[in-house]
């Protein structure tokens, strides 16, 4: 087992088996908590990624509410239509406040 330790403690463990396979564990990327266990093993928990369906899908853009309290505004445009950019954003940005307000109403 190899330790690095910097200003804030250890931060890097490396743990190598004494009988190394390769593939044994597929490689992955993701937020998560981590423990090296007293018998040196590494426990990995997965945190689930909160995600919210849009309330409102136009033809490039969408708005859905977050769980952390923020509404989110999404415009997605593909190279081609770039020239059509400020007319496009113009056109459903004001779909989009007007659906907001007609949320806001109700």
């Amino acid at each position: 087992m190899t330790i690095s330790r910097g200003e804030k403690g250890v931060d890097y463990i490396q743990v190598i088996p004494d009988d190394p396979c390769e593939g044994l564990v597929k490689p992955f990327s993701g937020i998560g908590y981590g423990q090296l266990l007293s018998t040196a093993s590494f426990d990995f928990t997965r945190k689930k990624r909160v995600r919210c369906k849009p309330i409102l899908k136009l033809k490039h853009s969408s708005i859905s509410h977050g769980a952390d309290g923020f509404d989110r505004y999404v415009f997605v445009l593909p190279n081609e239509q770039r020239e059509e950019f400020a007319k496009l954003l113009k056109e459903e940005s004001v779909l989009a406040i007007k659906f907001l307000k007609d949320i806001k109403k109700a």
